[in-house]
């Protein structure tokens, strides 16, 4: 018997331009679809979190089932982990008091837990290796604690540092546009490039989100909740549609006879 190299199929999405695009749109949705649920619709953080946290739950479980790569049940998922990274971060933040840097160092804890405790079990965080039970369930942990630090980060930016909803996302896109320089310009692991660009992502959706939602007095364009939510999820269906969206690959061993 020898060995040959087969080229599996993972269970997310190949990281292309594409997939940035749209999860910066689906960032943005998380924001403004939270706010909309607990602040429009008057919920509260509390019932917001439970509804988005058992969406989330429900949507892991039939994407950990599917048997390959489905790009509207993945992209559902990661909406439902952007909108319940929302609505934790914000109870977080406000209803349990302990503010927007304090709910960003832990959730930053978290989420360098979650990545440590996958690496020590599987020797690799790697997306490409997203195909079995198990990593996927290390990788929507990552991805729902990375969410929610994204939101606290943006709110800490926008508001406790005074650069508001604006300045905050010039930041954010500054900083994405210096890892894509790194990608470009650089040997830096491009595991590590892209958890961090994941994580920046989200404070950029969720400043973008503010900005378009928040009374103008705060410094916002005061539009509707459900309308932009409603725009910006034509625009993540139209992006999944038109862009390609292809299972990402891994290495994986193959016996065959001789």
């Amino acid at each position: 018997m020898t060995d040959a190299i087969e080229r599996i199929a993972s269970k997310v999405p190949e990281v292309t331009l594409g997939f940035w695009i749209i999860k910066i749109l689906a960032t943005t949705l998380g924001e403004t679809s939270g706010d909309t649920v607990t602040m429009t619709l008057d919920w509260g953080y509390l019932a917001g979190t439970a509804l988005f946290l058992t969406l989330l739950v429900v949507l892991v479980i039939w994407q950990t089932a599917a048997k390959k790569f489905h790009p509207l049940l993945y992209w559902a998922t990661i909406i439902a982990s952007t909108t319940a990274g929302t609505t934790m971060a914000d109870f977080a933040d406000r209803s349990l008091g302990i503010g927007y840097a304090g709910g960003s160092l832990l959730l930053l804890a978290c989420v360098m837990a979650t990545l440590g405790t996958w690496y020590w079990s599987m020797g690799s965080i790697s997306v490409a290796s997203v195909n079995t039970p198990k990593v996927e369930a290390f990788y929507w942990i990552a991805i729902t604690f990375s969410q929610t630090l994204g939101t606290a980060l943006g709110d800490w930016t926008a508001d406790d540092t005074g650069l508001g909803y604006d300045g905050g996302a010039l930041v954010f896109a500054a900083g994405l546009a210096l890892l894509v320089a790194l990608y470009f310009l650089t040997d830096i692991s491009r595991v590590f490039l892209f958890w961090t660009a994941f994580i920046l992502t989200r404070p950029l959706g969720a400043t973008v989100g503010d900005f378009l939602d928040k009374p103008v007095r705060d410094g916002g364009l005061a539009l509707s909740r459900p309308l932009a939510s409603a725009v910006i999820g034509a625009l993540i269906i139209a992006c999944i549609l038109a862009l390609p969206q292809r299972a990402g690959q891994h290495p994986g061993r193959l016996e065959t006879a001789p």
